[in-house]
């Protein structure tokens, strides 16, 4: 019989009269011939208020006692919709995560989930019942409570239906679908019928609120169609599967993250393993960086920026400063007023021209971009918070999103595995659920490094250089561009070593025309990509590639990261020795 996995939000169980419409949804799929599990979240903001009376207690009250506390709201969830469910007619039982067997690590309100047993809940399953799971919460070996962290109902939802081997998760919110940006923001956003894991993982990640990156992780690492769909109509929603709505559309959508803050670490020595000092002690915190851009040194030294959300901030500065005083790095900047813009999309890796589309929509609503960080299916820029609505809207009209793409829908859902094919492998990661998972580590061999060197920093400059740049004919990889102490931006490009004399034709006449140093290169490097699901979740991953990489004694010129892949450019000489080396350090992780 078909399994399907049901989760309902917090705005979904409400209230009474919520909890009752999410019951008869339940049954009536039971009616359709299912098995049904639902996930149920705690009631409305019974969590927001939980949390405001553990501080009205405690300003650091303990993270044991944290999970305790919150794991409350979804078990007075849970009891009153498997009651819901009885009061229509129809069996049902409420379990806690202990209860189901969902065993996590103990890192306590950020746990991670081991294993699930799912052996309890089919045999409820087939003795007639709807199964209620509370979402968000485990147990660890010692048979404490655990919490999972933000978007954690999401997250137990999906791995549910990877461990259940369900048909399909469905995610019933307060929204009918994913949208091309968020329609709070901009009323004129279109619900998409279907996006692909990997372009929803870069979503997610880069703002799209709908659902949890981790969540996303899961349904692409176990091949679980998920449906997102509203708790308030049936509406069909959007299919989360392998492939995209359209894939001759260069860009899916567009989001932004308006909490971010942009730490920089001046001086860094230009050395081997140099960020890596400062990339392990901020993973010690259990902190998830984002935007991470380091350019090519100069006199030895070189700035590392990166974002990471603005609750973060203190733990990150406490471990920044203790990695400045270790390196002798000059100091480090932090700047709470900015926000992260990002346009996503798998046509962009086969389409040129996208990053100079955005760049030129920036440019006419005269917004300053602080930082970009480019990958083959995102690009993401750094603005100031109070441009950031006004070029989210530029950038969603320059794509036309608002418009359905001419091919949308056409491919129809595909849910091939995409990590795991062997039966044997899949049973051995059911076992490790939450792992990281290295798909591919390419080596690149082919391109030249060209900086732009002390350009000023003003609206419209990233729209000039790459306006030049395709007027000579030119088609850029990896972008990463960050701003110097005097205000003045560095743009880093690489490019096929066939265009290089042409690419710094272009850079040294941009460069005479802006009064700027002239640019430097380097005719051959590696460029080295490393491609997996949980790169940044997993927050360890770019120190133990800077690590691996250090033990070798090869320094990284460029960084540039992503959802689904980090990126290091090296030396030509040092490509074939740097990719053993990534490969040596993750083949614990590989597929």
């Amino acid at each position: 019989m078909p399994i399907i996995v049901q989760k309902f939000g917090g705005t979904s169980v409400a209230d009474s009269q919520k909890i009752l419409a999410a019951a008869r949804k339940a049954i009536r799929a039971q009616s359709q011939g299912n098995q049904v599990v639902m996930v149920v979240s705690a009631m409305g903001k019974n969590t927001d208020a939980l949390i405001d009376l553990a501080r009205q207690i405690s300003e650091e009250p303990p993270a044991r006692e944290m999970d305790m506390l919150l794991a409350t709201g979804e078990q007075v969830s849970v009891a009153l919709v498997a009651m819901a469910i009885h009061s229509l007619g129809h069996q049902a039982i409420s379990l806690t995560g202990g209860q189901m067997g969902i065993m996590t690590d103990s890192t306590h309100t950020k746990a991670r989930i081991r294993s699930i047993s799912a052996e309890r809940i089919h045999q409820a399953l087939d003795a007639g019942n709807i199964v209620i799971a509370a979402g968000f919460q485990g147990i660890d070996a010692s048979n404490n409570i655990t919490t999972l962290g933000r978007g954690g109902s999401d997250t137990t939802a999906v791995a549910l239906a990877a461990a259940l081997h369900a048909d399909t998760c469905e995610i019933y919110t307060d929204v009918d679908g994913v949208y091309t940006t968020d329609p709070r923001m901009i009323p004129e956003a279109r619900r998409v019928a279907q996006i692909s894991y990997d372009e929803m993982l870069e979503l997610a990640t880069a703002g799209a609120g709908v659902m949890h990156n981790r969540s996303i992780e899961f349904a692409k690492k176990f091949a679980v169609p998920v449906h997102v769909r509203s708790s308030f109509s049936d509406n069909p929603g959007t299919m989360i599967v392998v492939d995209p709505e359209s894939p001759g559309a260069a860009v899916c959508g567009a989001a932004l993250v308006k909490n971010e803050a942009q730490v920089t670490v001046l001086g860094v020595p230009d050395r081997p393993g140099a960020a890596l000092s400062v990339f392990s002690k901020v993973a010690e915190k259990h902190i998830a960086l984002d935007m991470i851009v380091q350019n090519e040194g100069a006199e030895g030294r070189a700035d590392i920026s990166f974002t990471v959300f603005r609750d973060d901030l203190p733990a990150t500065l406490r471990a920044v400063a203790a990695a400045v005083q270790e390196l002798g790095a000059e100091g480090y900047t932090c700047d709470e007023s900015v926000s992260k813009l990002s346009v996503v999309g798998l046509g962009m890796a086969t389409q040129p021209g996208v990053a100079g589309a955005m760049f030129r929509a920036l440019a006419q609503k005269g917004v300053n971009i602080q930082m970009i960080s480019t990958s083959q299916i995102k690009i993401s820029v750094l603005v100031s918070r109070e441009s950031a609505l006004e070029a989210l809207r530029a950038v969603h009209q320059a794509f036309q999103l608002q418009a359905a793409p001419p091919t949308a829908g056409r491919s129809g859902p595909s849910n091939q595995p995409v990590a795991c094919s062997d039966g044997g492998k899949l049973i051995a990661r059911l076992e490790r659920m939450e792992t990281l998972v290295i798909e591919a580590i390419e080596l690149d061999e082919s391109q030249s490094r060209v900086t732009f060197v002390g350009l000023p920093d003003t609206p419209g400059l990233a729209a000039q250089t790459f306006d030049d740049l395709a007027k000579a004919g030119i088609v850029v990889d990896m972008i990463v561009q960050s701003i110097s102490r005097q205000n003045r931006a560095n743009i880093s490009v690489t490019v096929a070593q066939r265009d290089l004399e042409r690419t710094l034709r272009a850079a040294t006449e941009l460069a005479k025309r802006l009064g700027s140093p002239s640019p430097t290169h380097c005719p051959e490097v590696a460029k080295l990509s490393v491609y997996g699901v949980g790169m940044r979740s997993h927050t360890g991953v770019a120190a133990r590639m800077f690590q691996s990489l250090a033990h070798q004694g090869i320094n990284v010129e460029l960084i540039g990261t992503s959802e689904v892949c980090v990126t290091v450019v090296v030396d030509r000489a040092h490509g074939q020795k740097a990719q053993t080396a990534l490969k040596q350090e993750f083949a614990d992780a590989m597929v």
